[in-house]
């Protein structure tokens, strides 16, 4: 267990990141999620407007460290890639 002050305050910080963190994440995952939601319906209009409200968060996520940039770029253009193709017709 923690003996002096600085070790204890440390633990204090540690949990109140921590709970920051997992709110940032979780909030993220939810936008993520009505973004998947709108992308399966196959409505072009309400998945850009989805697009348009995670996109913020993830790179407020990234921003804080909570999740890696290049981690945020790669979901972000493939989420992207995904709410393009919804309106074009099939290829292949």
């Amino acid at each position: 267990m923690a003996n002096n002050p600085s070790a204890r305050k440390r633990i204090r910080q540690n949990e109140k990141r921590n709970e920051r963190n997992t709110a940032r994440r979780s909030r993220v995952r939810s936008f993520i999620r009505k973004l998947e939601d709108a992308i399966s319906g196959g409505d072009k209009a309400a998945a850009q407007a989805a697009f348009q409200a995670a996109q913020p968060e993830m790179m407020r996520a990234a921003d804080k460290g909570v999740l890696h940039d290049n981690t945020v770029a790669r979901k972000l253009s493939r989420l992207s890639a995904r709410v393009k193709a919804l309106g074009a017709p099939a290829q292949g």
